[in-house]
């Protein structure tokens, strides 16, 4: 297609279809991160049967899911590649690569992860009905950057940040619930 060719009304509809998908997979990292547990149960479609792990489907899940979040020190996931493979207008599949730093207590996690993704658009939406978590590799690292003194940003480059404490909803999760948790262990 030249440049001055106008793309069609298909063409539009998948590149809007894809940039719309590619967000759940951002907005997926952010509500992880900042523990918004009502956005993360929001990004899924509620209606599909149980799965089983390696697959994730947050509302058959759930339960252990939350319990799960509530559990893990803070954590960071960074959204790569991403490639969206439109199936029709209300399906879709797609690849994700993942960063994840991850604070279990003990241990402070690396992991390269690759999620295989199934999408449905449900009510004009695009959501997941699934996850697999494939993971690439996983490495205990030697030191834990949640464990550093604060960094005071912009006085000092490096410390403790203030983020995930900083979000609202990560407060909301640590101030619902003051029960002790044992670290989860992988």
């Amino acid at each position: 297609m030249s440049q001055f060719e106008r793309p069609s009304d298909e063409s539009l509809a998948r590149c809007v279809a894809t940039q719309e998908i590619q967000q759940l997979a951002y907005s997926y990292a952010l509500a992880f991160d900042s523990r918004d547990i009502s956005m993360l149960h929001g990004l899924w479609i509620q209606d599909v049967e149980r799965v089983d792990y390696p697959e994730i489907n947050i509302h058959t899940v759930r339960e252990d899911f939350d319990q799960w979040l509530y559990d893990l020190g803070p954590t960071v996931l960074l959204v790569g590649n991403h490639v969206v493979n439109i199936e029709d207008a209300d399906h879709a599949t797609g690849s994700v690569y993942c960063l994840g730093q991850i604070d279990l207590g003990e241990q402070f996690v690396q992991q390269a992860i690759l999620y295989q993704d199934r999408y449905a658009r449900h009510q004009g939406r695009w959501l997941f009905e699934r996850r697999r978590h494939l993971l690439w590799y996983g490495i205990s690292t030697a030191e834990n950057p949640f464990s550093q003194a604060p960094a005071d940003w912009p006085a000092k480059t490096f410390g403790r940040g203030t983020l995930p404490e900083d979000f609202p909803s990560y407060q909301a999760l640590r101030a619902a619930d003051t029960t002790p948790r044992a670290t989860t262990k992988q």
